[in-house]
């Protein structure tokens, strides 16, 4: 018998699972294309606006397994490269 959490889907379970202690996995663009982000950056003031966007347009529903940020892919990696720097 197997055990299921009501509302994860296995694929995203075990897509959660294969994140680092420490890191966070983010779907980004219309692609959703997935990164793999330190948790630091959400201490980050220009993070925490994408993380603002994204509560505004998904709420807490993420269908993906991990969180969705509502912006361009070339975006996002713009303001990663910048928060790598600091």
């Amino acid at each position: 018998m197997a055990f299921r959490l009501p509302g994860i889907r296995r694929a995203s379970f075990q897509a959660a699972s294969k994140v680092p202690k420490g890191y966070l996995a983010v779907y980004v663009g219309d692609k959703m294309k997935r990164f793999v982000i330190p948790i630091s950056y959400l201490s980050q003031p220009s993070f925490q606006e994408l993380l603002s966007q994204a509560e505004d347009e998904f709420g807490y529903n993420h269908p993906m397994g991990g969180l969705t940020i509502p912006c361009a892919e070339d975006a996002f990696l713009d303001l990663t490269s910048q928060l790598n720097r600091l």
